[in-house]
């Protein structure tokens, strides 16, 4: 054994987490659980806790999230120390819906999930979530493991089928492991799976920064068999289903994506490596979604796969915020202006503190000025064509021209700025028109523009080294 892997297993002995022998890595371990309420109200219950089939990939020398990102963040400590062995912020469906009108009037249930290394000792699991305005923690539940407790199930969930490995740059403690899924294809149409699982890794990795940090992630697919092809449109009256569950409609936002089936989802990744999550749909109607460490999707046959499955990995992986606020959305404004905690948006409550402040030249001025009347009256326009179009049920074309035309005006408007290019505090982001910053004039996260900004690439990058070594 090298001497590295020495080291790291020592480590890992030494953090209490389980090694089935001692040449092993630990086991993974899953708490699943449900999270129901409505406004005013949240509680939680434990569904059941499962170790999974394959070992835990990460390195357990990065077992700590000082992050700071995500509504919501869990700590395994041990239970006779206090010594926290593993921790890591997110979000949530949940987290989402109680935004929206909807959860004003009615409880809803989600199923969620925490996975960690698997213990050898007694564990108390803790969960925390953090309020509008809040800049820390606060515990909303928790629940006590042993580990060798006769209920934890240790079975196997039904195989989605074989592996697919589509990059393999080096031993999964070292690298951040994508797992690539699919949904909506047949068995018929495995061959085309692996093709589109490609294409996405290929459309990916060539934005920077993941561009520059393609050898530091090993991606791997997985496709269940669906009995049809698609997936669930229900604005359209279309429902299958499908084995991952995705649909489009998520909280009566047609374009977005998401599958509520956390324990489908879950049981079919526990046979990749894997810490972050990527759904493609097999259907050709732009749409997607994407939450901090949770998932997220796109429609790979729209014309748009590439800025969409991009923009959404982005919201995924490194908690970026939505730069845009044209577009509707199901979310509800705050009554009170607070600073975000995602990394690429600001209140600018203090410019003096702003939070990228080391990547602003000199002169520039905060607020900074942009053509915002000429961009707001044009989009005015924009939506309300793209509002025709889908409430006429319109060729996908019809859409995707309006689209081509509208990113060509947009790339033109926002490029010709005395601040294009540059970073400042640019108002209008987090789908508010006033009171909320984006740093640059145009990004992935602003509109179809092909790239992150400097502000966006240096948050990708802080989480690429969370999980890469």
């Amino acid at each position: 054994m090298h001497a590295m892997k020495r080291m790291l297993l020592l480590i890992v002995i030494s953090l209490g987490f389980s090694t089935p022998n001692i040449f092993a890595t630990p086991a993974t371990m899953r708490l699943d659980y449900y999270h129901s309420g409505k406004v005013g109200q949240e509680t939680f219950s434990l569904d059941r806790i499962v170790v999974e089939p394959l070992p835990w990939p990460g390195d357990p020398g990065k077992n700590v999230d000082d992050s700071n990102l995500g509504n919501y963040f869990f700590e395994v400590d041990d239970t006779a120390s206090g010594r926290t062995l593993y921790s890591r912020a997110f979000n949530s469906i949940y987290g989402e819906w109680i935004t929206t009108d909807e959860a004003k009037s009615m409880d809803r249930t989600f199923s969620e999930s925490l996975r960690f290394p698997a213990p050898t000792v007694p564990v108390h699991v803790l969960l925390k979530s953090r309020s509008a305005g809040e800049s820390g923690f606060h515990e909303v539940w928790s629940v006590d493991i042993n580990p060798h407790d006769k209920f934890i199930d240790t079975s196997r969930p039904p195989s989605p089928g074989p592996l697919l490995k589509i990059q393999q740059s080096g031993d999964s403690i070292t690298k951040v492991d994508l797992l690539v899924l699919g949904d909506g294809y047949t068995a018929a149409e495995r061959a085309k799976f692996e093709q589109d699982a490609h294409r996405f890794a290929d459309m990916l990795f060539s934005t920077s920064p993941f561009r520059e940090h393609r050898n530091d992630f090993n991606v791997w697919g997985l496709c269940p068999p669906a009995d049809e092809s698609g997936i669930s449109r229900p604005s359209t009256g279309v429902h299958r289903r499908n084995p991952l569950g995705t649909t489009y409609d998520t909280f009566d936002t047609e374009r977005y994506i998401l599958t509520t089936n956390n324990r489908a989802l879950r049981d079919v990744a526990s046979y990749a490596p894997y810490e972050f999550i990527e759904i493609l749909v097999n259907d050709q109607t732009y749409g997607g979604g994407g939450i901090f460490n949770l998932y997220a999707t796109v429609a790979i046959d729209s014309e748009w796969a590439g800025y969409v499955g991009v923009h959404e990995f982005g919201h995924h992986f490194a908690a970026l915020a939505d730069e845009y606020y044209t577009s509707p959305v199901a979310y509800t404004p705050a009554s009170q202006k607070s600073e975000p905690w995602e990394p690429n948006v600001t209140a600018l409550l203090n410019p003096g503190k702003l939070k990228w402040r080391d990547l602003v030249a000199p002169g520039t001025p905060l607020p900074t000025p942009w053509r915002k009347d000429e961009f707001e009256s044009y989009e005015r326009d924009i939506q309300k064509q793209r509002r025709q179009l889908r409430a006429a049920n319109r060729p996908e074309s019809e859409m995707n021209n309006l689209f081509r035309h509208e990113a060509q005006r947009e790339e033109t408007l926002l490029k010709s700025d005395q601040y294009s290019g540059t970073v400042g505090a640019f108002e209008g982001a987090d789908y508010e028109a006033h009171g909320y910053y984006r740093p640059e004039e145009n990004c992935i996260m602003f509109t179809r523009y092909a790239q992150f900004c400097a502000v966006c690439r240096r948050a990708i990058e802080r989480i690429i080294a969370m999980y890469a070594s």
